[in-house]
């Protein structure tokens, strides 16, 4: 039985007060989208605003998405869709305010000053006006990443499972750890860029560095931490000494690989936006420069929502393999 069921059976019945205030709180987010266009509609603008509706059907959409998860949980009974609507929808109707408040200090008041604080209707018409050389951008961003990450990550899944079930390997390769695990990623940029033979593949190299220590790290700690009646019994049994590693080691330290793919992507998308904007002549990172040189912020902007929009996405998809790997952890009392 999961954490969720034996939740559900000590759960008490809500009363009319509390029902009500469930129902305000679901309802919350809708009222601030509202407010959020009564308010970028009614109130007049300092400025000349090209094309306004581009806002508004922003807003718009993810008001329409969430009464569509909201209905669909409601009318389908679907009680862990409602109770996470609402735990969120505070947040969900915070959201719309700071836009509102945004919105109305650079739009509507000048408090912040353009074009240093474009407003969002101005920067989603850039992103549809300049969407070609965006998407260009963000194309290269992504293979970058992706050839750097993967490239780090398998060296060090081989590095950190080889330090962490041999002594003799582990005897040769820490010192080189202990050296290279203090300094920054960012530190090696300059020197990537001379030695390497294109602008690229230093800026792989970078990113493969620093997610190579982050994953051998994890993954050698995890396989020193497996308890050694494990490899007895399984010797007992007739286990090969290779299939000891992959069918013992490795499952017995996912949680702790997993840690250091997540931790590795994180120094990768770091090392990215630096090496971008440092050596790189394609990229988001390199866009945000280009755009800050010619004084158009909202273009900056622009790319700075891809990038944050880009990253989330891609964490999001390493926690959802995470979560299917380690999906026999569900229920588990910690």
């Amino acid at each position: 039985m999961t954490k969720e069921q034996l939740r559900e059976m000590e759960e008490k019945e809500k009363t009319w007060l509390e029902k009500r205030l469930d129902v305000v709180f679901l309802l919350f987010p809708l009222a601030c989208g509202l407010f959020a266009i009564w308010e970028y509609w009614e109130i007049p603008n300092l400025r000349k605003n090209k094309d306004p509706m581009t806002y508004v059907y922003f807003l718009l959409f993810f008001m329409v998405l969430y009464a569509v998860f909201l209905v669909y949980g409601v009318l389908g009974k679907k009680k862990r869709l409602v109770d996470k609507l609402r735990y969120m929808a505070p947040l969900y109707g915070v959201l719309f305010l700071v836009l509102s408040l945004y919105d109305y200090m650079t739009l509507k008041t000048g408090a912040l000053r353009y074009p240093f604080f474009p407003w969002f209707n101005d920067i989603f018409n850039i992103m549809i006006e300049d969407r070609a050389y965006l998407l260009e951008c963000a194309a290269h961003t992504l293979r970058l990443l992706f050839t750097g990450y993967f490239c780090g990550a398998i060296l060090g899944l081989i590095t950190g499972i080889t330090c962490g079930y041999s002594r003799r390997v582990r005897y040769w390769v820490d010192p080189i750890l202990k050296v290279l695990g203090p300094i920054p990623t960012s530190t090696w940029i300059p020197l990537m860029m001379v030695i390497a033979s294109s602008l690229f593949m230093g800026a792989v190299i970078v990113i493969g560095l620093g997610v190579w220590f982050s994953v051998t790290m994890a993954s050698m700690t995890g396989i020193s931490n497996v308890d050694v009646s494990y490899f007895e019994a399984a010797r007992t049994l007739g286990t090969k000494e290779h299939q000891m590693v992959f069918r013992v080691a490795i499952p017995h330290a996912l949680p702790n690989i997993f840690q250091g793919l997540t931790q590795g992507m994180s120094i990768a998308c770091t090392a990215l936006m630096i090496a971008e904007m440092i050596g790189v002549e394609a990229g988001l990172g390199w866009y945000i420069n280009w755009a800050k040189a010619w004084a158009q912020y909202n273009k900056m902007y622009a790319s700075i929502i891809i990038i944050c929009l880009i990253f989330t996405a891609v964490t999001k998809l390493l926690g959802l393999i995470k979560s299917r790997a380690l999906r026999w952890q569900e229920g588990m009392v910690k």
